[in-house]
């Protein structure tokens, strides 16, 4: 009966843990995408696309005429006279009032609406980058949850390999034992080692349920006990590195920024002409001597340049050059610590292989030993603690194996997300 018992609770803790359920299919692609579309960040491109068009339209209202009404009522001590105190002219009211309406139409701006919105185009360009350097992160994160998850899988198909040998030589030590050629104590050993894998079973089912919960909130998506996560394909270790990084493209705009907004400096120091009206009813009205209400209009082409904006230029130019060099200095770092992440990551990848090797040939020495402690334990010739010694140290000889293959294609994927390739 106790035997039975032991075979029903490992059963139960081996069913749940590989019970077929709706199953999903994921592979590291699809999550990357998902994860991406997902992030809450994400909609904040939108508002930055939104924010350009409304700022280049309110840029470019420069172009039209601008239409101003002003109103103005006034008091003033005293007003013009003709000399002698002559009387054919009425003289005019202290009290003075005028509404009018200016008209100003640019002809010539020196290139500030066109400048300016240029500038607010590469602006924009470096607000919506910076989001895609946030969302790129979202990658190696994406690499740690779905590689931790592959690995407990790993080590859950190699645990239901150890359960299937221990079953295999539970029968046979019960065998014996009814024909009292072994003891009960070999068989209780078994079955205890049966328990304490399935206790293991358990922790890593809980552990693997962990990284599912996580990488569903990534993705938006319920992922239950059976999701299946594709192994990815190994890839070729490169041998330059080829960095295309979100970065890159962001120091890039600043770099255009700042350029934009020494253009749009220059127009400071640019003439400006354009047409202009007036239209308006006051009294006065362009006629001085007339003092009553009238209507009134005046037009004509303006000129104006401002040579005070040559006290700042070369200053300005200045501060925007060490802006560009600060900017060239932080991608010549970054560059360089990419490279130095892709060296390091050369270099484990390397290591790994080199152990994978060595892994294999382990493997090969264990399973012999294991297949002949077999042997001597259903002959008799040992216990099932030797056994048992045997069979978890092929066991971990395999678990390192799949703990270093799984390294290493999340070293190779780790080295794709470091250099955005």
């Amino acid at each position: 009966m106790r035997t039975m018992y032991v075979k029903i609770v490992v059963a139960f803790f081996i069913l749940i843990s590989y019970w077929p359920a709706t199953a999903q299919h994921l592979t590291i692609e699809e999550c990357y995408d998902k994860a991406r579309q997902n992030f809450p960040l994400i909609k904040q491109k939108e508002l930055v696309a939104k924010s350009k068009e409304f700022t280049i339209d309110n840029v470019k209202s420069g172009l039209l005429p601008q239409i101003s009404l002003n109103g103005q009522a006034s008091y003033q001590s005293d007003v013009t006279r003709l000399p002698g105190g002559a009387s054919l002219v009425e003289p005019l009211s202290k009290d003075q009032y005028k509404i009018f309406v200016d008209v100003n139409q640019s002809i010539y701006d020196g290139g500030v609406v066109k400048k300016n919105s240029a500038l607010q185009e590469t602006a924009s360009m470096v607000e919506d980058q910076k989001i895609e350097v946030e969302l790129y992160k979202i990658k190696e994160r994406i690499n740690q949850i779905y590689f931790g998850a592959l690995l407990i899988n790993e080590q859950l198909a190699q645990i239901e390999l150890v359960e299937k040998d221990i079953e295999t030589s539970v029968l046979k030590m019960e065998s014996a034992i009814r024909n009292g050629t072994a003891f009960r104590t070999n068989a209780d050993l078994l079955q205890a080692e049966l328990l304490k894998i399935a206790q293991r079973a358990v922790e890593l089912k809980a552990g693997r349920k962990s990284y599912l919960d996580m990488l569903g909130m990534f993705i938006n998506q319920s992922l239950n006990e059976d999701t299946s996560l594709q192994k990815p394909q190994s890839l070729i270790i490169q041998s330059e590195p080829v960095i295309s990084r979100p970065e890159i493209s962001l120091y890039n705009y600043q770099s255009q920024m700042y350029a934009a907004q020494q253009q749009l400096n220059n127009t400071r120091v640019t003439p400006r002409v354009s047409l202009f009206a007036q239209g308006g009813y006051g009294r006065p009205g362009l006629n001085m001597l007339l003092n009553q209400f009238d209507t009134y209009y005046i037009g004509g082409l303006r000129f104006s340049w401002n040579l005070g904006g040559y006290y700042n230029t070369n200053r300005d130019k200045q501060i925007l050059d060490l802006n560009l060099q600060s900017v060239n200095q932080q991608k010549e770092t970054f560059l360089f610590n990419t490279k130095l992440s892709w060296k390091q990551q050369n270099n484990d990848m390397i290591k790994l292989e080199k152990l994978i090797q060595i892994d294999e040939k382990l493997i090969e020495l264990r399973v012999r030993i294991k297949n002949t402690a077999k042997s001597q334990l259903d002959n008799g010739v040992i216990t099932a603690n030797d056994y048992i010694r045997e069979l978890n140290a092929e066991d971990q000889a395999k678990q390192n194996r799949s703990v270093h293959q799984i390294q290493l294609l999340m070293t190779q994927y780790s080295q794709q997300v470091t250099t955005g390739n």
